[in-house]
């Protein structure tokens, strides 16, 4: 019996509510679980951008872009409720500047995410992996720049700074990011991968 086209696109979007609420949820659980917030002194690691990029892949840009919403919203929370000594340093500066450098900043890298993998049009592991490690890259990018944009001349960040022992941006940016920074791009490039590839076998099978 012919499926009508009708009940297709119900199907579909049916199945698009379904990833969107089942990423939707593990970001809220990983954002408010050591899950995803790996603490590393005064230096935060996080794996939530796996799902965000997931979602940016499997369904759409838009949705990557809600993900990364609901990405940055849950850190900028973390902020607010006090999870996070970086955050609430961030807040106690300046409530909104800690506010762009969480949620656009995430939000954005959700969404060209998802443009960049429509755009190269590699439906194959390969093509999941280089989207996981844009959507890495992305990530720490906009937050570190909008972070430096902010924060730079504050006592705030040039405490940080002077711990780290570095003056110039450039020298502070490597010495923030630095292995931190390498190890998340590589674990978002494996698990992006990883996870879409297993995906898109299941949604074919």
């Amino acid at each position: 019996m012919a499926v009508s086209k009708e009940k297709v696109r119900l199907n579909s979007k049916v199945l698009r509510l379904t990833e969107l609420s089942v990423l939707l949820a593990l970001i809220l659980i990983m954002g408010f679980t050591p899950i995803g917030y790996i603490k590393l002194g005064v230096i935060e690691m996080t794996i939530i951008t796996v799902p965000v990029i997931i979602g940016a892949v499997v369904i759409d840009p838009a949705a990557g872009a809600l993900l990364g919403f609901a990405f940055g919203m849950t850190s900028f929370l973390q902020c607010v409720f006090g999870m996070s000594a970086f955050g609430v340093a961030m807040l106690e500066v300046n409530p909104f500047f800690a506010f762009l450098v969480c949620v656009p900043t995430r939000t954005l890298m959700g969404w060209l995410t998802g443009l960049f993998f429509k755009a190269i049009k590699q439906n194959n592991i390969g093509g999941y992996a280089v989207t996981g490690l844009v959507g890495s890259l992305l990530n720490t990018l906009f937050f570190m720049s909008v972070l430096l944009i902010c924060f730079w001349n504050t006592e705030f960040l040039q405490s940080i700074a002077a711990v780290l022992g570095t003056t110039g941006v450039l020298a502070f940016l490597i010495a923030f990011v630095g292995i931190n920074g390498i190890v998340e791009a590589i674990s978002c490039t494996i698990l992006a991968a990883v996870i879409c590839a297993a995906l898109n076998r299941w949604f074919d099978s």
